[in-house]
């Protein structure tokens, strides 16, 4: 065994965290960038006085007392219950507005980070070699030849989800975005003085309005709520940044980008879950999925037809200088026929410009498409197309290059990618729905409720691919996939719904979920070969194939070293699967935002998975507050895009693929006896008596219901099982008490199993999976913290459990940092591990709160009105911890 996982550990471990967090943060304060020192102080001190204006110089002074008493913690130069006493001895009232002053702060804090991200990557970008991780690298590393091959299988697919893990109210994210908007200004060289005391004027006026708006949702969003949140993420960032892209990975794959045609294929294809996924969760109903298509078509059409206006409008070349093509003239004379009027208008305000007039003429049918004006508008985005490519070929024969694939070509990526319904709606039920629907049919008689929803759910498919197309809606997702009858239940039933007419098109992926899941899927798709629907559609697609890995129940399950390492088998086993059937299979990988969900840096995740499993394709669910922090921004939003796209190419190429092949050959009999061990200490503590009862009492777990998430309930069943309670609010609690169990528990065990270091640090540098696996957890240990955990595991009166938990996570820190050769968790990452170190005080603050309000709801409160004031302040240091860790489920 090694040595850090025999007894007296836990001893060591208080001692070495004291010792390391003191001059770990002290060496933190001093690496930040001044920019983001003058960012974050700025901010504060524009916040100490919306506070000092609020609620005198006392609310500041006792914010300051707590800010100074939970560093001196750290400092180990006064005990925690010190600080306990401190939080303890506020009125209710006062310890809220402590609870929302640091809560403020961090929201204040992550956009002032976010900045200093936006600068970083404009530094980086400044000519000379290409920036690591990008799509530039990938083309330089891997090669002219072999790049040709992956740009033609190249799809990458990020599917946003409504899953509940964004404990942000939208007019929170809105008046932060005021604040960014202004603290950008302010930060632009070129501002005045009179401009800069101007702009600071506004900022302390939306932080006070930031102060005085609730953290708290008082109501659930029902489904169309989050399909409109959506959309700003597509409204400001996403519609823009596309095209920008494409045009990195065409410059990358030869000079004269813009002057040519394009060599980048419109690789990208988003999806959307919100409004379709109906798996436990009864708001989502056949007319919320008719509804959601709706919002998104008019939402893209609109982008559309601003964007086809803008390039129309720029388009002035004369007729003398660049002559229309045949075809051109042929398309301007059918809009005269078709609309004599609209076309003489155009007309007179383009005389002699006939690629302005076309282009103007088509950014008029597209708002006519949107305004359902059928004598007008397109049929479908092919139409358009259509449209685009004759006036870009008549510019290219005419030699206007420039103009041909310049912005031109940006419009076009633009309709390929998002056509006009913006994102595929992709609908998920539960398999026992349609098993129960199903019988219900078969016995004949009254339907009920629930399986006349099923078929109203695909009539209403039907009819968004009748009025959208095909792809705007037709794959159907299957939660707890067990066998190939599964699949079969949804065909027979879209044959009902169709009542004797055409079923709508569907590709049905089956979801495997549990460990007995993943280990029989290659079966379950043995069968699915077997039913006719299948076949045919394989015949249609060009045997392409989908199916879907869920990360969070499998870890919640297996915890987290097996799930990964079952998860991995998997990828393989179905990587196998395909070759061997002449399949071109895409792997739906259901990841979390968080770490004990399968989350992480997501081109690590790519270079990770099982050699043969991405072939240039990769679809991934991108959830909650993970959708805001990568796609919020336009820069970040390009930068992660990027990142994973070369993690694709990369990870698609033979080099790679052999190198992860050898690795797993070499290292899978270590894994095997990590994943036994870990698994076993997993379950030992989750499958304990009385665990389920003891995790709701030392966790928030019921009261963050109240925090009115998401639509979804947390429970897919109304019991009180640790089975049925969904992954997120799972995660979410464990989050809250500072541990992040999910992220790492067991994992110390496992490798405690293994007597040889060499070999795990052989391992860890030439394995990427497992390499992902401790990089994962130290982040999450990182984020963890183990006095303040002490606390929450001490309200459940059961010293057996929280020993065992206290225990597994000193073994669990002590050996990754063994393995991976730091002397401290992160040391490798210096941005990630300042950000840390520098929040986890104020995260104190906020959990001993948060703590109070527990130990005073576990003791009971008799009167509501007291009882719904402490669980107000439990709610908003919820809010505010989530803010502080950036993590929620």
């Amino acid at each position: 065994m090694i040595s850090a996982g025999k007894t007296g550990l836990p001893e060591r471990g208080r001692l070495l965290t004291t010792l390391i967090r003191v001059s770990t943060r002290n060496s933190a304060r001093q690496e930040m960038p001044e920019p983001l020192r003058a960012d974050v102080r700025l901010l504060g001190s524009l916040l100490g006085q919306v506070l000092v204006e609020y609620g005198g110089q006392g609310l500041l002074d006792d914010v300051e007392s707590l800010r100074h008493a939970v560093i001196a913690t750290r400092r180990d130069e006064k005990d925690v219950d010190d600080v306990a006493a401190i939080v303890s001895g506020w009125p209710l009232d006062r310890a809220e507005l402590v609870a929302r002053a640091f809560t403020v702060y961090f929201h204040l804090t992550n956009l002032a980070e976010e900045h200093q991200r936006i600068r970083t990557l404009r530094e980086r970008d400044t000519g000379g070699e290409p920036q690591r991780e990008s799509v530039a690298a990938a083309v330089r590393d891997i090669g002219e030849d072999r790049m040709g091959q992956l740009l033609r299988d190249l799809e990458l697919r990020p599917v946003l989800t409504a899953h509940p893990t964004e404990a942000r109210r939208r007019a929170v994210v809105t008046a932060i975005l005021r604040i960014s908007a202004l603290l950008t200004e302010l930060n632009d060289p070129r501002a005045g003085s009179g401009d800069r005391d101007e702009l600071t004027r506004r900022l302390m006026e939306e932080i006070d309005l930031l102060w005085r708006t609730s953290q708290l949702r008082r109501t659930k969003p029902d489904p169309l709520d989050e399909v409109r949140t959506a959309m700003a993420i597509f409204d400001e960032t996403l519609f823009r940044v596309v095209p920008a892209i494409y045009r990195s990975l065409d410059t990358a794959l030869a000079p004269g980008t813009g002057a040519r045609p394009p060599l980048a294929p419109s690789y990208l294809r988003f999806g959307s879950w919100i409004g379709g996924d109906r798996d436990g969760n009864p708001y989502v109903t056949a007319q919320i999925t008719r509804e959601a298509v709706g919002i998104q078509a008019d939402h893209v059409l609109r982008a559309l037809a601003l964007a086809c206006t803008r390039v129309g409008r720029t388009l002035t070349p004369h007729e003398s200088t660049t002559p229309p093509s045949a075809a051109l003239r042929g398309a301007l004379a059918g809009a005269r026929a078709a609309q004599p009027g609209l076309s003489a208008d155009i007309g007179k305000r383009s005389p002699g410009e006939p690629h302005r007039r076309f282009v103007l003429y088509a950014a008029e049918r597209i708002e006519a498409t949107r305004r359902r004006d059928a004598d007008l508008g397109y049929h479908g985005a092919a139409d358009l197309l259509a449209d685009l490519r004759i006036v870009q070929d008549s510019l290219a024969e005419a030699g206007a290059v420039r103009q041909a694939y310049g912005e031109l070509q940006h419009l076009i990526w633009q309709v390929e990618t998002f056509g006009f319904h913006l994102a595929e709606l992709e609908v998920r039920q539960h398999s026992a729905v349609h098993e129960k629907a199903l019988a219900e049919i078969r016995a004949g008689g009254t339907l009920s409720e629930q399986t006349e929803e099923v078929l109203d759910t695909l009539r209403v498919i039907a009819w968004v691919q009748e009025r959208f197309g095909t792809d705007a809606c037709r794959r159907y997702v299957i939660s707890f996939t067990r066998t190939a009858e599964d699949v079969a239940a949804v065909y027979e039933l879209a044959e009902h719904a169709a009542l004797g007419g055409r079923p709508p098109i569907l590709d049905v992926v089956p979801l495997f979920e549990t460990g007995e899941d993943l280990q029989r899927s290659p079966s379950v798709l043995d069968g699915m070969l077997r039913l006719a629907p299948v076949r045919r559609r394989l015949l249609e697609t060009g045997r392409s194939m989908e199916v879907m890995l869920g990360y969070s129940d499998s870890a919640k399950q297996l915890g987290p070293t097996t799930a990964t390492l079952q998860l991995y088998d998997t990828q393989a086993a179905l990587a196998s699967w395909a070759a061997r059937h002449d399949i071109r299979l895409t792997l739906f990988h259901g990841r979390g935002g968080a770490l004990g969900r399968g989350g992480g840096p997501a081109n690590r995740a790519v270079l990770a998975q099982a050699p043969g499993s991405v072939s240039g394709r990769f679809k991934v669910t991108e959830q909650g507050e993970v959708i805001f922090a990568r796609y919020g921004h336009k820069e970040i939003a390009r930068r992660h895009i990027e990142q994973v796209t070369s993690a694709v190419l990369l990870a698609s190429t033979p080099g790679i693929e052999e190198r992860a092949i050898a690795a797993a050959e070499r290292f899978r009999p270590l894994a095997d006896r990590i994943s036994a061990a870990a698994e076993q200490t997993y379950r030992s503590l989750v499958e304990a008596d009385g665990f389920a009862d003891w995790f709701a009492q030392v966790s928030p777990l019921h009261e963050i219901g109240n925090l009115r998430l998401g639509s979804r309930p947390s429970r897919r069943k109304a019991t009180a099982s640790l089975e049925d309670l969904r992954a997120i609010p799972w995660v979410f609690s464990w989050t809250q008490t500072r541990v992040n169990l999910p992220g790492w528990y067991g994992l110390g065990s496992g490798l405690a199993a293994v007597d040889d270091l060499g070999e795990l640090r052989d391992a860890y540098r030439s394995w990427p999976l497992f390499a992902a696996l401790l990089d994962n957890a130290e982040m999450s240990l990182a984020k963890t913290d183990r006095a303040i955990a002490e606390r929450y595991l001490a309200l459940g009166d059961r010293a057996d459990l929280a020993a065992a938990v206290l225990a597994e996570y000193d073994r669990t820190r002590a050996l990754v940092l063994e393995v991976t050769g730091h002397t401290r968790l992160l040391e490798d990452r210096s941005v990630l591990s300042r950000a840390v170190e520098l929040r986890n005080p104020y995260v104190d603050a906020l959990s001993h709160l948060q703590l109070r309000a527990l130990q005073e709801l576990r003791g009971g409160i008799e009167d509501d009105a007291q009882r719904e004031k402490v669980e107000d302040l439990l709610l908003l240091a919820a809010a505010g911890v989530a803010a502080g860790l950036q993590n929620t489920g």
